[in-house]
């Protein structure tokens, strides 16, 4: 469900804009060397930032960025961070942009980690070619993947998982992860977002996978 449109979210952002970017091109190539970091992770569609801050808080020695284009959930999403104290800003930052622009953002081979969690599903059949693990954007994010670079991906909903499944397979990623019941044990490692906690509630199965694009392997030998 789309948030309400505040008032405040764009002022907000732009006196913010040294934490929260609105076209940070002059960190391409240089997040590890902003957040002090040798591994980082991108959320793509953080929401109100939920996952991305308490993801950051139980790993501090990795680098974190998240992306969203809803200003005002952006806005609500560098407020918590900004409002709870500095402590928790040193290793990580956050994008108010869309996610077709990543190239412009982030250098090849520069991220670690990319994570989908509860996407925009887009279930008209016209319309799949914006979800967030389709063919186009599995292309730009294998480019932007470090060699041993991954995918996470979260979401409640069947069908998008199910395609996107296929997705990966039809372009060449290889799953390292699945499970169509997340939640059947426990994962201390992993935060859980402000969906996937109602969807819980609600006894909804959550659908997870991991996901590695294949390299070239011509080279190697048999």
């Amino acid at each position: 469900m789309r948030m309400r449109k505040k008032k405040w979210a764009d002022p907000w952002l732009e006196e913010h804009s040294d934490y929260i970017y609105a076209d940070p091109q002059e960190n391409k190539g240089k997040w590890k060397q902003v957040l002090n970091c040798r591994e980082l992770h991108v959320e793509i569609g953080m929401g109100k930032g939920d996952y991305l801050i308490h993801m950051a808080a139980m790993y501090p020695e990795i680098g974190w960025v998240g992306m969203e284009k809803d200003h005002s959930a952006a806005a609500v999403a560098s407020r918590k961070v900004i409002e709870g104290g500095s402590k928790h800003i040193t290793n990580n930052r956050m994008i108010c942009g869309y996610a077709e622009n990543m190239q412009k953002w982030f250098a090849d081979g520069e991220i670690d980690v990319i994570h989908l969690n509860f996407s925009d599903p887009w279930p008209k059949k016209h319309a799949h070619k914006k979800r967030l693990s389709s063919s186009k954007f599995l292309e730009m994010y294998r480019g932007l993947l470090c060699k041993d670079g991954c995918i996470r991906m979260k979401t409640d909903n069947k069908d998008l998982f199910e395609d996107s499944v296929l997705y990966f397979i039809q372009n060449d990623f290889v799953l390292s992860e699945f499970s169509v019941d997340y939640h059947r044990m426990d994962h201390p490692e992993d935060a859980i977002t402000e969906y996937e906690a109602k969807f819980m509630e609600l006894g909804q199965p959550i659908y997870q996978l991991c996901a590695m694009p294949r390299r070239d392997t011509s080279n190697m030998i048999k």
